[in-house]
């Protein structure tokens, strides 16, 4: 096969990771395809910033039994690889062609995890060295890696990422038998935390991590409790979700024994623990802030901001002429951006009426229900 060819094919098997790409739903509106047969998807990177980035497996051949996953051992996906030299001479090939913000390269688990890392880092270090490309490099860590593995990874990467999948060993059991939840996972995810932690080496390289959500039968709640200790104890920089589709996996696991839910339901679920993600970490919300419904689930009727407010009337309404960020950034409707809108104004300016702060009218019947001059 002609090696963009073979790029077309692993590129669309990429689509799959979500831990680069913008947006919440899994549509072609989030997809951009290159007229020369690549993909490239607009996205949001952790550290902020957006751009277009070529995003692809080196090999879509997988040792692992991973039951979510279309490209698990016993799928039926045409297995394709590609060289790093290939990958990084045709990386830097259309670079010079287009304005790329970077590179985003996973893998399938050829042979053995520290096989692929090999072929992962090996790529990142000849666009590093041979090439001298300053650019962003997002490696995806493979589960199982070994420490020399993923320490390489971290040293030529600007983000790296591993999926955590489940939260927690009880509900990853029935989705593979070739992967240790503890030894595989959770142990690198440690590892990342502590090689990227404030102050070491590598602390400006991003790490992030995903969910699948539904594949098992894991309610909404545990996986908020395990996003508060990524966050709070491992300080990731940031959680994405990915809504489980059925048909992609094999027929045992609970994801494909679930009633059929609508799919708007499925993205909308997805949506919110997007939303939770961004209280969390742009809001200032603790753990206990969170209100699941009795069975764990956060509620799809309501924004998870506007439950906290519903269940808590004794803290309003707030005064934007005295309210602290923390306490504005309570009020529905009201984000970072008109926040810091609200506290510069009133260092300047007393304020004397809405229309000052010159808010959206759609955010100010959100919130004028919940502030006060």
């Amino acid at each position: 096969m002609e090696l963009v060819e073979k790029l077309d094919l692993l590129s669309q098997d990429a689509q799959y990771d979500l831990a680069c790409a913008c947006g919440t739903k899994n549509s072609s509106d989030h997809r951009k395809r290159g007229g020369d047969g690549n993909w490239l998807y607009p996205v949001t990177v952790p550290g902020g910033g957006t751009g277009i980035m070529l995003k692809t497996l080196i090999t879509n051949a997988c040792t692992s039994d991973c039951r979510y996953c279309p490209l698990r051992l016993t799928g039926q996906s045409r297995r394709i690889s590609i060289s790093p030299d290939e990958l990084a001479a045709f990386f830097i090939q259309i670079c010079r062609k287009k304005n790329l913000i970077g590179i985003f390269i996973s893998s399938g688990i050829l042979d053995t995890p520290d096989r692929s890392m090999q072929l992962l880092t090996d790529t990142a270090a000849i666009l590093r060295y041979k090439y001298h490309y300053r650019g962003y490099i997002h490696i995806k860590i493979i589960p199982g890696s070994s420490p020399e593995a993923v320490s390489r990874a971290v040293s030529l990467a600007s983000a790296v990422s591993l999926n955590i999948e489940t939260p927690g060993e009880t509900y990853f059991k029935p989705l593979s038998n070739t992967k240790k939840y503890l030894t595989d996972i959770i142990e690198p995810l440690k590892l990342i935390s502590s090689l990227t932690a404030k102050g070491s080496r590598y602390s400006k390289v991003s790490s992030t991590t995903q969910f699948i959500v539904g594949a098992s039968d894991e309610p909404d709640s545990a996986i908020l409790n395990y996003m508060w200790g990524l966050y709070d104890r491992l300080h990731f920089s940031r959680i994405y979700f990915s809504a489980y589709q059925k048909g992609l996996g094999s027929p045992e696991i609970p994801g494909e024994r679930k009633p059929d839910i609508p799919s708007e339901d499925l993205y909308l679920r997805e949506h919110r623990l997007y939303q939770s993600d961004f209280l969390m970490r742009s809001y200032g919300f603790r753990l206990d802030d969170f209100c699941c419904l009795p069975d764990g689930s956060l509620d799809l009727s309501r924004d998870p901001k506007q439950v906290w407010a519903d269940k808590n009337p004794d803290f309003f309404p707030v005064s934007l002429k005295k309210a602290s960020k923390e306490e504005l950034l309570r009020v529905p409707g009201l984000g970072p951006v008109l926040v810091k809108r609200i506290l510069d104004y009133r260092r300047q300016t007393p304020i004397s009426t809405l229309d000052s702060i010159r808010m959206p009218n759609h955010l100010m019947k959100k919130a004028s229900h919940y502030i006060s001059l």
